[in-house]
């Protein structure tokens, strides 16, 4: 597939103003530190502002308040916000791309299955007894959906996504490769002689507009739902356990892991390897740090990092001082010392 626009039309659509050739055309994406002829590139990251004098890419969104330093090669479009604006190229780019339809004769397809129109579902997909699939989903090969599934419209489910049975999924979901829906939650009761595995009875119930990464994982609730509410995003390698309520908006990056019974609530933003406790409340807008830890409940509208979570001034205040203790634990074996040769001297007088 290969489309051509001019700097005019792209302007156009994303409500920008072309500096330079207007005429100037473009058929495919690049990274401006990676720029080539016929291609169209973004910068916000005013890391990354040398590379736009000397790239090759044909035209480039920037800020609209980008002040230049040297001339530049390539037709600029100005724009309130560059990298929402190349987003929003990039969703237009995808959705022109041509959608597979129809069922593989290898794909197994229960009878008892109600499929929507517009639908592909992929050679060795199984969709069990039951199951209910909205319109335009996208079912590829060797994906999994269990008895009783319901799946809203426009959803995609790639290669050996799982969704278990009984679970409810909302329309435009995405379930990239590998990743589980459905699977027991993490329940065992000591007893003298072991473990006992408490039954999961409960299902997953996940919103309108979620995407969740590759092998990231949400469990079934003991009983009623574990809940990903509309909007979530979450990153590869997320472990989200039985009975959590994720709240609207939130996004969560690599290897977070969420405990038993929490709730965590709207438009929070959990860095790589955040790990929450079970049977916790978070409030809505929580930032978290890489690597932070939440022993405890944390209240609405805070930014933290560490463990237990703390303000950033305070987490480097800490830091800095980590790094001294050894200095300081020198200075103070020397000042012991000082102090016993100060008590024998006082002793040897007396």
């Amino acid at each position: 597939m290969k489309m051509e626009f001019t700097a005019k039309q792209i302007a156009e659509y994303v409500g920008g103003q072309v500096e330079g050739s207007a005429e100037t055309t473009v058929n495919t994406f690049s990274k401006i530190e990676e720029g080539k002829p016929g291609s169209l590139s973004f910068l916000s990251n005013p890391k990354y502002t040398h590379y736009l004098y000397d790239t090759q890419s044909s035209v480039v969104l920037v800020n609209a308040d980008l002040q230049l330093e040297h001339p530049v090669n390539a037709t600029l479009i100005r724009v309130p916000n560059a990298y929402e604006s190349v987003a929003k190229l990039l969703q237009l780019y995808e959705s022109m791309k041509p959608r597979k339809s129809g069922i593989d004769p290898l794909a197994f397809v229960s009878p008892s299955a109600k499929i929507g129109e517009g639908c592909y579902i992929g050679a060795f997909a199984f969709i069990g007894e039951g199951v209910e699939i909205g319109q335009n989903c996208q079912i590829f090969p060797h994906a999994y959906v269990g008895d009783g599934v319901k799946l809203g419209d426009d959803c995609i489910v790639y290669p050996n996504a799982v969704v278990y049975h009984g679970c409810r999924i909302g329309n435009r979901v995405t379930l990239h490769a590998g990743s589980v829906v459905g699977a027991d939650g993490f329940g065992f009761a000591p007893t003298p002689e072991g473990y006992d595995k408490i039954p999961q009875i409960g299902i997953v119930t996940i919103e309108d507009d979620v995407e969740i990464g590759a092998n990231t994982c949400i469990d079934r609730s003991t009983m009623g739902s574990t809940y990903v509410r509309k909007g979530v995003k979450l990153d590869n390698l997320v472990q989200i356990a039985h009975n959590t309520d994720i709240g609207s908006n939130t996004v969560m990056s690599a290897q977070v892991g969420v405990a038993g019974s929490t709730k965590v609530g709207q438009w929070c933003m959990f860095a790589g390897q955040v790990g929450i406790a079970g049977h916790l409340t978070i409030g809505d807008k929580v930032v978290l740090g890489a690597q932070s830890g939440a022993p405890g409940s944390i209240e609405s509208n805070q930014t933290l990092i560490g463990t237990p979570p703390q303000s950033h001034i305070g987490f480097f205040r800490q830091a800095a001082l980590g790094r001294r203790l050894p200095d300081m634990f020198k200075q103070l074996e020397k000042m012991q010392k000082e102090i016993n040769e100060l008590k024998k001297n006082i002793e040897h007088h007396e």
